[in-house]
C-alpha cells in the first residue's frame, strides 16, 4: 500500500483511510488510484465500515492542479475515469463509509463526501462546497444528482452556479454536511456513528442501505453521467486553461 494514504484498524471493525499526500491532500492519479486500492483492500478484508479521513487542518483541496495541468488529453480522460471509478465506489462500498471531514474540503474533496454515508465535519475556520464553476468547469451530471439528493435541487443550483464555499455550520445548515464537532472528535465520532449501526440486526441493516443508495449508485449507469467529452473539452478551453494556470501559480507561491 502507497504511504499516500494512512490505514489503521478502528475499533468495532472499522477501518480509518486517512488521506496522507501533506500539505493539501490533493488528489492526483497516484492518490485516487491509491484511494481506490485501499477501499478494495478494505472490501476483500471484510471490514466492517470506513472511516474516510484527512490530516488536521484538510481533508482535501481537491484536484492537484499543477499535476493536472501537465497532463495531456489522454492522461486526463483517465485520470477523471479513475476519479468517477473512486466516487461509484464509494456509493457502492459493501460497507457504510463516514466522510470524517478534519479541515477544508473544497470542490474534489466535498465530491468525494457527497457520495459517502454521513458527513462529519471539524468546527473551525474550515470551508467546503463545490466551487468548480469559478474555475471554469462544469460540474457532471452524476455530481449534480449526488448534492441534489443531499440539499435539494432549489439550494443545488444555487450553490453550484455561484461556485460557493461555505463554512462549517453552514455546510450543517444546509444538509452538506450531518454534523459538525471539535477537531480532535472528528475521527471518534465517525468511529461511534458506524458501531451504532453496525450494532442493529446486520442483514436488515446492509439490505435498508442497500435500497436507500439505490438511486445514487444507479446514476452512475445513466447516459451522460460522466460527461467525459464536455469536461475534458471544458478542462482544455482556453479560458480554463488560463484560470488553471493563474490558480497554480497562486499556489506554488504560496
Amino acid at each position: 500500500m502507497s504511504d499516500l494514504v494512512k490505514v489503521a484498524d478502528h475499533e468495532n471493525g472499522v477501518r480509518v483511510i486517512a488521506l496522507n499526500r501533506p500539505p493539501a491532500n490533493a488528489l492526483n492519479p497516484a492518490m485516487v488510484a491509491t484511494l481506490r486500492e485501499a477501499l478494495n483492500e478494505a472490501a476483500r478484508q471484510g471490514v466492517d465500515g470506513v472511516v474516510l479521513t484527512g490530516q488536521p487542518g484538510v481533508f482535501s483541496a481537491g484536484l492537484d492542479v499543477p499535476e493536472l495541468l501537465r497532463l495531456d488529453e489522454t492522461g486526463m480522460r483517465a485520470f477523471w475515469t479513475d476519479f468517477f471509478g473512486l466516487l461509484e465506489q464509494v456509493a457502492a462500498s459493501p460497507m457504510p463509509i463516514v466522510a470524517g471531514l478534519t479541515g477544508h474540503s473544497p470542490a474534489g474533496g466535498t465530491v468525494i463526501a457527497l457520495f459517502a454515508d454521513y458527513r462529519i465535519q471539524a468546527r473551525g475556520p474550515f470551508q467546503l462546497g463545490l466551487n468548480e464553476v469559478q474555475v471554469g468547469l462544469v460540474v457532471p451530471p452524476v455530481i449534480h444528482e449526488a448534492l441534489v439528493r443531499l440539499i435539494g435541487a432549489y439550494p443545488a443550483e444555487r450553490h453550484l452556479v455561484a461556485g460557493q464555499m461555505v463554512d462549517a455550520e453552514s455546510a450543517q445548515a444546509v444538509g452538506l454536511v450531518d454534523e459538525v464537532v471539535e477537531p480532535d472528535q472528528v475521527i471518534q465520532r465517525a468511529g461511534d456513528w458506524l458501531a451504532e449501526h453496525l450494532s442493529m440486526p446486520r442483514q436488515a441493516m446492509l439490505t435498508t442501505r442497500a435500497i436507500c443508495r439505490k438511486s445514487l449508485i444507479e446514476s452512475f449507469k445513466a447516459p451522460g453521467a460522466m460527461d467525459l467529452d464536455r469536461f475534458v473539452e471544458g478542462w482544455f478551453s482556453e479560458e480554463t486553461q488560463q484560470t488553471m494556470q493563474a490558480l497554480a501559480d497562486r499556489l506554488r507561491k504560496a
